[in-house]
């Protein structure tokens, strides 16, 4: 006001209006946290998709993507600026508020060493974070065996002919309950 006067004010009021039509006012915070979410989302789907071509089963495309999508999220910083401080701190937390065991912990840092050498081959990063996060230690829990005695027990307790032989299967070949559930008769050469 103590440069302009009224009808000057006006035509720089319609000047103004003018020349900012042509932009898009936006929230630069949230735009930034929006354009981060998607950069990174089409990066993970990338990654998702290479590792598909490589013959990677479903269910560890969906753990990769459940593992990264939780880790991306939490940190909501860019892909490419993920250090390894910030993923030592992600993994520490993530250990500290799901009371995760230490097997878990290092599946989780596996899985994000698949994606940042993926990255780091493809050209996304120079270098992977995760190179300097060794691998974690866990205590090996050694199972106990069946003993003579309790294997007989467990015969004894067949009421038909079919337990006792799907009981015989498991201790001879130490399969798997969940391999015996999927076999079909035809898989077995007599």
């Amino acid at each position: 006001m103590n440069f302009l006067d009224n009808n000057q004010r006006i035509k720089l009021k319609e000047i103004l209006t003018v020349i900012c039509l042509n932009y898009q006012i936006e929230m630069i915070g949230q735009t930034k946290k929006q354009e981060t979410q998607k950069n990174n989302t089409d990066i993970l789907n990338k990654f998702i998709s290479s590792k598909e071509i490589e013959g990677c089963s479903t269910r560890t495309l969906n753990y990769y993507k459940y593992n990264i999508t939780k880790m991306l999220d939490t940190i909501n910083i860019p892909i490419d600026e993920i250090t390894t401080e910030i993923l030592r701190n992600y993994l520490a937390d993530y250990k500290s508020n799901s009371n995760a065991v230490m097997v878990t912990i290092d599946n989780i840092r596996r899985t994000l060493a698949t994606l940042f050498v993926w990255l780091e081959n493809e050209d996304y990063i120079v270098k992977s974070p995760v190179r300097r996060i060794h691998k974690v230690k866990a205590t090996k829990k050694v199972k106990e065996t069946f003993t003579d005695e309790n294997l007989e027990k467990l015969r004894d307790t067949c009421s038909n002919l079919r337990d006792l032989a799907i009981l015989e299967l498991l201790i001879s070949t130490g399969m798997r309950v969940g391999e015996l559930t999927r076999l079909n008769i035809a898989d077995i050469n007599f």
